[in-house]
């Protein structure tokens, strides 16, 4: 494939399943993870640019809400939890309303009992969540209003232990797009990643050959065995190993390392907070592989380091891009690219449409040189 292509960036426009910003609705996106929200407590989160509250009650429920009171705007999240007729309810710092884990109002201080006014006619937006092996996951719905079920699935990765081994987490100062393009470019890494321990420099560029097929809302590099180059690999696993990697819409990469004794995961979630800003956020999981538990102090490090790496790299690029908003796309190495834009906006039509989403892309082999 020689073919070679010009991106035009254009901003959408929104409609459903889409912001104007370029952000997907009716969507997952990773909220926090599990051990920053204790019982009894909240936190603040920014996600497609709206205000979240993430809360925990005592009981360990997970709740989230808009986090703006609707009488004096207030961070309902500068608050504290307060039980509300055997109800946790979150209370507003300024005024003392309270909010139940929907979002419906349940007590205004200031009223005397004379007045003809129903607390619970106030309500702050709902976010549905979905808490699984220590990461809370929340759905942007397109409708504001929207306080049904989810009709889309909620993250799923496979068996995974209770919680992760280890977290990092950096911000890019990146749009969402810009972001997964960067993080999924299999052509940088001898340039950007060239570390003695991953992909050191004489190593060279060798071809790469790799076998993709369709998967659920995204695609996947079948399963196959990791390159030469990938010493790290081998030190903690042998040479019998395979791996795996999958992207998802809106935001989700993982790779799977395994052979029959040990199976590692290790998962990176996008969620964007502003048009220029988007969270990254690492988490890794692993059964079996003894080594792994005595690197955690070494491999924390290093696995910041790796990602701060393409974090710098979108700092210069965004360099460039006070100048020049086109990129130039060519195959094989910007199909992933390609079918990451053709995605979203089947997403968008799917939605729009209120029909089932179809996934376009066809098994395929892509060959580069890395």
């Amino acid at each position: 494939m020689a073919d070679t292509n010009t991106l035009i960036e254009t901003k959408p426009k929104a409609t459903t399943g889409i912001t104007s910003e370029g952000w997907l609705t009716d969507s997952w996106y990773l909220a926090c993870v599990s051990t920053e929200v204790k019982p009894g407590r909240q936190v603040r989160r920014n996600v497609l640019g709206q205000p979240l509250v993430v809360a925990r009650t005592d009981k360990g429920e997970v709740f989230a809400l808009r986090d703006i009171c609707p009488h004096r705007l207030v961070p309902l999240s500068a608050g504290r939890q307060v039980e509300t007729n055997g109800e946790a309810t979150l209370e507003c710092p300024y005024h003392g309303w309270r909010f139940g884990s929907d979002g419906v109002c349940r007590h205004m201080p200031s009223l005397t009992g004379d007045e003809a006014y129903d607390p619970e006619k106030v309500k702050v937006r709902r976010y549905p969540v979905h808490e699984a092996h220590g990461a809370i996951y929340v759905f942007i719905a397109d409708d504001p209003r929207f306080t049904g079920a989810p009709d889309v699935p909620a993250p799923n990765f496979g068996p995974l232990p209770e919680k992760p081994k280890f977290v990092i987490e950096d911000v890019f100062n990146a749009h969402m797009d810009d972001a997964v393009v960067g993080l999924m470019d299999p052509a940088h890494v001898p340039f950007v990643h060239n570390q003695w321990w991953w992909r050191p420099p004489s190593v060279g560029l060798k071809l790469k050959e790799k076998p993709f097929i369709p998967a659920d809302r995204g695609w996947a590099i079948d399963r196959h065995k990791p390159s030469s180059n990938s010493k790290l690999y081998k030190w903690v696993f042998g040479d019998e190993v395979e791996t795996e990697i999958h992207f998802q819409l809106p935001g989700f990469r993982w790779e799977i390392i395994s052979n029959d004794k040990a199976r590692l995961l290790t998962l990176t979630c996008l969620t964007p907070e502003g048009p220029k800003r988007t969270r990254i956020t690492q988490l890794t999981w692993w059964t079996g592989a003894p080594l792994l538990h005595l690197a955690i102090p070494i491999a924390k490090p290093m696995a910041r380091k790796f990602l701060r790496q393409d974090g710098d790299m979108v700092d210069l690029q965004n360099l460039g891009m006070e100048h020049q908003k086109a990129m130039m796309w060519i195959d094989d190495i910007d199909i992933q690219a390609k079918w990451y834009q053709m995605l979203k906006k089947e997403w968008a039509a799917s939605r729009k449409a209120g029909r089932a989403f179809k996934n376009k892309i066809k098994p395929t082999v892509l060959r580069w040189r890395s």
